[in-house]
């Protein structure tokens, strides 16, 4: 069943690079493994995949235990961190997709053994239930954050609501890589910003034809029959 979805997400993947002329190659799934086990995310791995998200820092830390066997594996924390459990989670992570405050990234520099690839997440949306920042204060929070060497500046993340259209959806997705291509262009050694966070399991490919290069995707993968 996994094997079955992977490989139809994969070809998901590869046909909707083909509508905007992009390679494949250039999208990375990360495998949102916080509703199974670590015996199924351990089948996930066995397929090839090696690119796996939590959102919470004691299942994160749990499963990466679990699968410790596995050297290649590259662990993303995707939710909301609570600065006090920054000092457990950061030096176990690869990349982290919710930066969304000053004072985040600042304990992240603190704790930090060596430079964290982070994606800020951005609000694009506009919703009072979603945490990011404005996309208005985006370059203002870049600028502060010139000066912390263990906070790399990767990308930019955001979520479409999960109700929306599809126009609305792409609007959002559209937006971010506007923002992603601004910061981008600004050639900051510490913020290359050359990727894009976005897209999950029923807008992946929206995402995708607007740009995204890492797509978080759990419940396609897991779903059955």
């Amino acid at each position: 069943m996994i094997a079955e979805n992977l490989h139809r997400i994969e070809q998901e993947i590869q046909e909707s690079c083909a509508l905007v002329s992009r390679n494949p190659q250039d999208i990375t799934m990360v495998a949102v493994t916080k509703s199974v086990d670590s015996m199924t995310a351990n089948e996930l791995v066995e397929l090839g995949v090696t690119y796996l998200a939590e959102n919470r820092v004691d299942k994160l830390l749990e499963k990466k235990q679990n699968l410790s066997q596995h050297q290649q594996l590259h662990w993303h924390l995707i939710g909301n961190l609570q600065r006090r459990k920054v000092k457990l989670i950061i030096n176990e992570i690869d990349y982290f997709h919710a930066l969304d405050s000053l004072r985040l990234a600042q304990e992240i520099q603190k704790r930090a053994e060596r430079p964290i690839n982070c994606f800020i997440e951005v609000n694009v949306s506009g919703e009072e239930s979603k945490h990011g920042i404005k996309p208005e204060e985006l370059h203002s929070f870049i600028k502060e954050l010139a000066d912390l060497d263990k906070v790399k500046i990767v990308g930019l993340m955001t979520m479409a609501p999960y109700e929306a259209s599809q126009q609305s959806v792409r609007k959002i997705f559209a937006t971010l890589k506007q923002l992603q291509e601004s910061v981008k262009n600004q050639n900051l050694q510490y913020a290359p910003c050359t990727e894009l966070s976005m897209g999950m399991s029923q807008d992946f490919k929206t995402a995708i034809e607007e740009g995204a290069t890492f797509v978080r995707i759990g419940t396609a993968l897991f779903k059955k029959g």
